[in-house]
């Protein structure tokens, strides 16, 4: 036998020496964290968690687990963090706890500070600022924010990574998955909420936030796309200030939104609206939205201008996301069961196992719940959270944006009730709904899409001609042999002439469909409307008459 024949990739043998060599980088990896995996085990133990575990007894009280991940440091307080967002699997009081995890350290020493700043900024810190304050104005695990003043007069916030952290979370994360590839491998009850993955996606999140540069790029991102709205001040980046470990904004006096509201009755309900209309301005036209609008991070200036701020986590809804969520919504409030659940299976990744009758008649008993409380008590957050749970429940795996979603819903309702006790969310939504979609089919919006249509339009009709001709004679040159060309000739000026005919029907279409949906509206909604419907009759009129001329012609 030819001992260097190359094996066949389908041998057995490769899997046993793939399952080998996973189980020897399991075993050097829990080699190498064996000193902090004691720590844990320690720690766990100490909070009656490890008991938990065991077959037969039950799980450990939500709060003996929060207590446990604060003392186990930054890393661990992220995952409780991420687990939060997991309301498809965790109970309601274990999510509840999650999110009350305090993300703090003690403060770093100025001199530390210092160093760090001058370190990643190549520049004594004296050169940099006017003044720096030593102690810090706000503190968690992963930095610290400092107030400083620039030479120019600008006041401004200085965030700040704690020295060292980087490489205490690179440890941390490395001794959380030797323990979720051991508890995988030694307690089934823990393996429906795959440990390792999750591990894996607070990997990535913690990579994200130890980089300034990606908050600092949201930062734009957010300014730039919500730079219109009224009422909205987001604090700038200073580029020349800022790097990969330190973050310099401009600072934002003001009150945190609940306090204002408190103390200026009078402009609960203008809050409000603004606080709302922000949220489905983000989600539904932007597809970018603030996944972390606590109060904490939501402030009303001296003159009134809502602010925003810490953009460590952001959503992002792609128009595939954006466009099943909206017809969704729609549909949940016709009571559609069918629309409502192909919506929400294109939102979401579909399991072998999935049960099509099972998932409609779950959404059609939470509809009806929906449907029969009092528009007050209805919640889109709490609908989110039904439906992500629900959708777990028949094989469906939530992408990570609509957990992201369901986040923001929640807080911001929350944040609502807290500024405005007697708000009407669902009708502040369904208001500000009204107002996103008149403003998407305003004449501004409709010229835009217009003028998008007609550059392909005229593009499609110049190239096509073209494009058709030089695949009808390669096929006439080439796969078909030496054939008489004028039939081909013949086939392609139909086809072309097919081709206006539809381009010419899709535009009529486009104009009928528009008008028809501006003439609900009034005003000049009506108006703009009407105008449209008969162009749009005009030009299927025209090009009736063209296909009949040229079929007498022919």
């Amino acid at each position: 036998m030819n001992s260097g024949a190359r094996k066949d990739p389908m041998d057995p043998g490769r899997g046993s020496e793939r399952e080998a060599t996973t189980e020897w980088s399991t075993a050097l990896r829990s080699l190498r964290a064996s000193p902090d995996l004691w720590r844990i085990a320690r720690i766990l133990r100490r909070h009656g968690l490890l008991a938990g575990f065991r077959k037969g007894r039950s799980a450990p009280p939500p709060k003996s687990v929060r207590t446990a991940l604060e003392e186990l440091g930054p890393a661990f307080v992220k995952l409780g963090q991420v687990l939060a967002l997991r309301r498809d699997l965790l109970p309601d009081a274990y999510v509840e706890e999650l999110e009350r995890l305090q993300d703090h350290s003690p403060p770093v020493d100025a001199l530390e500070i210092r160093r760090a700043v001058e370190q990643e900024l190549e520049a004594p810190l004296a050169e940099l600022f006017d003044t720096f304050d030593a102690e810090p104005l706000a503190g968690a695990s992963i930095a610290q924010v400092h107030r400083a003043r620039m030479a120019s007069g600008r006041e401004v916030v200085v965030k700040v990574q704690r020295p060292g952290i980087e490489g205490r979370v690179r440890r941390d994360v490395e001794s959380l998955l030797a323990l979720a590839e051991i508890l995988t491998r030694l307690v089934p009850r823990v393996r429906p909420f795959d440990p390792v993955g999750l591990v894996r996606e607070l990997e990535r999140s913690l990579q994200l936030e130890l980089d300034f540069t990606e908050e600092a790029r949201n930062i734009r991102r957010f300014r730039a796309v919500l730079a219109d709205v009224q009422n909205l001040w987001i604090p700038d980046v200073v580029d020349d200030r800022s790097g990969r470990t330190v973050l310099t904004m401009e600072h934002s006096p003001g009150l945190r939104v609940d306090r204002y509201a408190a103390q200026h009755p009078e402009r609960r309900a203008e809050i409000a609206g603004a606080i709302s209309a922000l949220l489905l301005r983000q989600v539904f036209e932007e597809g970018l939205f603030h996944a972390d609008p606590h109060p904490g991070n939501l402030f009303v200036l001296d003159d009134g201008r809502v602010c925003l701020h810490d953009f460590g986590m952001v959503g992002h809804l792609r128009e595939k996301m954006r466009s099943a969520l909206e017809r969704l919504l729609r549909a949940t409030v016709r009571k559609d069961v069918r629309g409502a659940a192909d919506a929400y299976l294109e939102m979401g990744i579909a399991g072998e196992d999935l049960s099509r009758v099972a998932l409609e008649q779950e959404l059609s008993r939470l509809i009806g719940e929906i449907h029969a409380r009092p528009s007050r008590e209805v919640s889109v957050g709490q609908a989110l959270e039904s439906l992500v749970r629900l959708g777990s429940r028949h094989g469906l795996r939530n992408p990570a944006e609509l957990l992201l979603l369901t986040r923001a819903f929640l807080i911001t309702e929350g944040v609502l009730r807290a500024v405005d006790p007697g708000v009407d969310v669902i009708g502040l939504f369904r208001e500000q709904v009204g107002e996103l979609e008149a403003r998407r089919l305003g004449p501004g919006e409709m010229s835009r899409r217009a003028g998008e249509l007609a550059v392909g339009v005229e593009a499609f009709l110049r190239e096509s001609p073209g494009d058709a001709r030089r695949v009808l004679r390669r096929l006439a040159d080439g796969t078909l042999g030496r054939v008489q060309a004028p039939r081909l000739e013949e086939l392609l000026v139909r086809g072309s002439r097919a081709v206006e005919r539809l381009t010419g029907g899709v535009i009529a279409a486009s104009f009928i469909v528009g008008g028809a949906l501006l003439t609900g509206f009034d005003g000049w909604h009506h108006r703009t409307g009407v105008i449209l419907l008969w162009v749009g009759v005009a030009l299927a009129l025209w090009v009736g008459i063209g296909a009949l001329r040229r079929g007498r012609e022919s």
